[in-house]
């Protein structure tokens, strides 16, 4: 079957791959939608392993429901592409998300477990969910960047009145940004390098305002605005500029929560978190509650995602797709894509 694997530095190709057999265990399913997702991002951008079928966000149909005696054929599921090991300190307490294993053989961030970005996929039965009818492919595909932003904002521990601070405009900031309303943030400012990105975070009502990420007078325009600095600051983006503005622009004893992943060592002022004993706290995907708790938010309405959906397209457009939300100029959040199409 035809898929979308990467070749190069910023180069993908389309390749013939096997189709996923039945081996009585895996759930094999039929993509209908998958995300583009900022992790994806950097192994694109890395052009490393080379032949990964990327695509992590998903929805899909059952066509093999494996050994799940629980799905049949038809069934509308996503999943979440982690594979936990099951017997760690960190499984038993139910934060998959940091099994020593759990990106090992992670779907479509593995060169073992292809992800999305073709036909069809076999996926791990116990990471499988069965949606609702009420919520449509396009926000299946959304649950897992939504629960990422959930678990930002759950760790982040705000307090109602609280005044946020989100680095970095793209969809993990979005639904940052949109969780942070929900728990009652009294001010959502964005900080963005994309100007077009920055409006839309207004725009769209999950930010009051934005700022440029450029600006070298950013910190005394924070200043002016909260007076002493935010109560938390959402790091969205991991990189040297983003990380030390979450550490100037949160309050002293505020909390920073740094959501984006840098690839590499960065150097950051850390005699700013401690002459202000500020709190930085890791953030990694999410617990399998918090992934359930976006199925449910969506099921009831309470949320909705679709507004941060820009486009909708094929595999032969992934390319120029990446090529969109990297250009530092388009407005686009989240693209997702049709593999069928």
């Amino acid at each position: 079957m035809k898929s979308i694997a990467i070749k190069n530095l910023k180069e993908f190709e389309i390749k013939e791959i096997e189709e996923p057999k039945s081996d009585g265990q895996k759930v094999i399913i039929e993509v209908k939608k998958a995300g583009i997702c900022g992790s994806d991002i950097h192994y694109w951008v890395e052009g490393q392993p080379t032949g990964l079928v990327l695509g992590h966000e998903y929805c899909g149909l059952v066509i093999d429901p494996g050994n799940r005696k629980d799905l049949h054929i038809g069934d509308r599921v996503t999943a979440l592409p982690l594979s936990p090991c099951g017997h760690c300190p960190a499984c038993h307490a139910g934060n998959i998300q940091y099994c020593p294993e759990t990106w090992d053989h992670a779907a479509g961030l593995s060169l073992d477990n292809p992800g999305a970005l073709a036909p069809k996929m076999a996926i791990r039965p116990d990471m499988v969910i069965k949606v609702p009818a009420n919520i449509s492919d396009e926000e299946v595909a959304m649950v897992e960047p939504t629960a990422v932003g959930l678990h930002a904002i759950n760790l982040a521990n705000l307090k109602i009145g609280d005044k946020v601070l989100i680095i970095g405009g793209g969809i993990i900031g979005l639904v940052s940004a949109m969780f942070a309303k929900k728990a009652g943030a009294s001010y959502i400012a964005i900080s963005e390098t994309n100007k077009a990105r920055g409006q839309k975070a207004v725009d769209l009502g999950v930010a009051d305002a934005w700022f440029d990420a450029k600006d070298p007078e950013i910190i005394n325009k924070f200043m002016q605005q909260t007076q002493y600095g935010f109560d938390v600051v959402i790091e969205c983006c991991g990189n040297d500029p983003a990380v030390s503005t979450s550490l100037m622009g949160v309050k002293p004893g505020g909390k920073v929560v740094l959501v984006g992943v840098a690839t590499k060592a960065i150097t950051i002022p850390t005699v700013l978190a401690v002459m202000h004993e500020v709190t930085v706290q890791g953030s990694i995907a999410y617990t399998k509650a918090e992934f359930e708790t976006c199925i449910e938010l969506m099921n009831k309405k309470q949320i909705d995602v679709t507004p941060f959906i820009s486009d909708t397209v094929s595999l032969e457009e992934v390319q120029t797709a990446y090529e969109r939300l990297t250009s530092g100029q388009d407005d686009a959040i989240k693209i997702l894509v049709d593999p069928n199409r």
